[in-house]
């Protein structure tokens, strides 16, 4: 008993000391008017010291890619800094390569504006744009995944790679008193001009996903930023496996649906895993496109059948099921989304099939 109150002694202390350092370094330091320089003074913007680098380039209408909104749970937001900084945060380091940290690439979310800052990001993140867009049509998909449909105000249209994601901005609902910036996969194509589809499951206890399928309706207005990401389809191969589940099937669908509307001579093979079949949907869709098109099949695998499924499809971890109908890695390329367990899991079964790493495409932020 006594080790346990002197842990929680120590804990307590501790978050009473942090709070106080962040509280002393709100009020008591004022870094004043900061310059930052992008790209070797391709551009410039003075903002007041103190904020986040992630924040202060957001505000100047600069958006780096940040799935989990700047809470240093993603990685996605580096920045390669020319300017000292201090050193790598045990925040940070989880996510940066001893190649990155020697080049100066740091998360913007953890770097706190003190001084002239000289960043350099790559040019097309200046092509991000902010959209004000309404909520057209609310589809229930499962009992925990929704599809929204958003009509674009301003600007009118996003211009995107099937594959790509945009942020969602939530608002403040309930007990929830911040916002906050989650990233969602676009299931829509690009020639459906004006419009944007997202599919979102329900995270228990997520701020986003909660507020999303608990707290909107439509006809109410939400700010998206994109396109982001370097999922999309690639050239070199002729034939295509797909691998998805849960919500991960949004950038699948896009990619598909693009694939065949353009005509591409591609083969493609769609892996989908769900646990039973009341987590399965568009199952509909995908079936009559393998009718429709002879270089398209859909192969749908529950895990965990219930009794009352009738199963009669493939049954068992959608690895397993995968390394069963792909014999050859010859020609090929995979395109992933899922959690991260699913996505390593099936990088270990390509690469053992015989796929190089770089025939492997994921977005890390799934």
């Amino acid at each position: 008993m006594e080790i346990v109150q002197t842990v929680l002694s120590i804990s307590l202390i501790s978050s009473a000391l942090a709070v106080v350092v962040v509280i002393a370094d709100r009020f008591l330091n004022d870094y004043g008017e900061c310059v930052i320089d992008i790209n070797g003074g391709n551009r410039q913007m003075t903002v007041n010291g103190g904020s986040t680098l992630l924040s202060a380039l957001a505000a100047n209408r600069i958006f780096i890619p940040s799935a989990c909104g700047g809470k240093a749970t993603c990685g996605l937001c580096t920045v390669q800094v020319a300017s000292d900084v201090g050193p790598v945060l045990p925040t940070e380091e989880p996510y940066l390569s001893e190649e990155q940290v020697n080049e100066g690439v740091r998360l913007s979310c953890q770097i706190k504006i003190k001084h002239d800052l000289e960043i350099h990001i790559p040019e097309e993140l200046f092509n991000i744009e902010q959209y004000q867009a309404r909520i057209e049509k609310i589809t229930d998909l499962t009992h925990d995944i929704k599809e929204f449909r958003f009509a674009l105000e301003e600007p009118a249209e996003l211009a995107f790679k099937p594959g790509q994601y945009v942020q969602i901005d939530s608002k403040p609902y309930g007990s929830v008193t911040e916002s906050v910036s989650r990233a969602y996969s676009i299931s829509s194509v690009p020639s459906d001009k004006g419009f944007v589809d997202l599919i979102i499951r329900l995270v228990p206890n997520g701020i986003c996903t909660t507020f999303m399928h608990e707290h909107v309706k439509e006809g109410d207005t939400i700010t998206l930023r994109g396109p982001f990401g370097d999922f999309y389809l690639r050239d070199g191969a002729d034939d295509l496996v797909f691998i998805a589940g849960g919500s991960g099937l949004a950038p699948i669908k896009s990619l598909v649906f693009d694939i065949l509307e353009q005509g591409l001579e591609k083969n493609m093979t769609f892996f989908f895993g769900a646990v039973t079949k009341k987590d399965l949907y568009y199952v509909e869709l995908f079936q009559d496109l393998e009718k429709r098109y002879p270089n398209f099949r859909y192969i749908p695998a529950l895990s965990n059948p219930a009794p009352e499924d009738a199963w009669q499809g493939d049954v068992g971890l959608i690895t397993d099921v995968v390394a069963k109908y792909v014999e050859t890695p010859v020609n090929k390329q995979a395109y992933l989304c899922g959690s991260p367990g699913m996505i390593n899991a099936c990088i270990n079964v390509l690469t053992g099939i015989g796929l190089t790493e770089d025939e492997v495409f994921y977005d890390k932020f799934t």
